[in-house]
């Protein structure tokens, strides 16, 4: 079975140009998680390259997601409806082939518990993903591949055909 580091599923993405590196993300997260505000204990990491890009990173759901093949003792599924990915912590031993395998660096291995963690988009959170709720410039967003190619198309477009985004047209 190919793997393929792209999805069908909804992921959260950070788009870095808005993304200060603030790390509320990741305090939400562990909190929402763990009722601690740590970003140790977070599912979504904030990465800063060079001083010259800040940007998120959490599960993208990939289709025939390597990590969940990876898995030696099966402790991973993924929810074939959300593409969200499930560990099974009485399989999970922490063996981190998951880790190895994800393109993204998505994953962690909680210190506590010895066990894989994973962001499952807050899926018993009514309103959704605590990250995108709480980032307060706006640089999460819940998409999907379509929604994001769209964008991107729509900007190309915009920037090819020199055309004022809403945001900068006058009122």
């Amino acid at each position: 079975m190919p793997t393929t580091s792209t999805s069908k599923y909804a992921y959260i993405e950070c788009d870095p140009n808005l993304c200060v590196g603030c790390q509320l993300c990741e305090y939400m997260c562990s909190f929402t998680k763990t009722g601690e505000y740590n970003s140790y204990r977070s599912r979504i990491r904030t990465v800063r390259v060079d001083e010259v890009l800040i940007t998120a990173i959490a599960c993208r759901t990939c289709e025939n997601a390597p990590c969940v093949i990876v898995c030696p003792r099966d402790a991973l599924t993924q929810d074939p409806l959300t593409g969200i990915i499930d560990i099974n912590p009485t399989k999970c031993d922490g063996c981190a082939w998951c880790i190895e395998a994800c393109d993204f660096g998505a994953i962690s291995i909680n210190p506590a518990t010895s066990l894989a963690e994973i962001c499952d988009l807050c899926k018993d959170e009514p309103d959704g993903p605590q990250c995108v709720k709480w980032c307060p410039k706006e640089a999460l967003k819940l998409t999907t591949p379509d929604q994001s190619a769209q964008r991107t198309r729509k900007k190309l477009i915009t920037e090819t055909l020199d055309i004022p985004s809403k945001a900068t047209e006058p009122r």
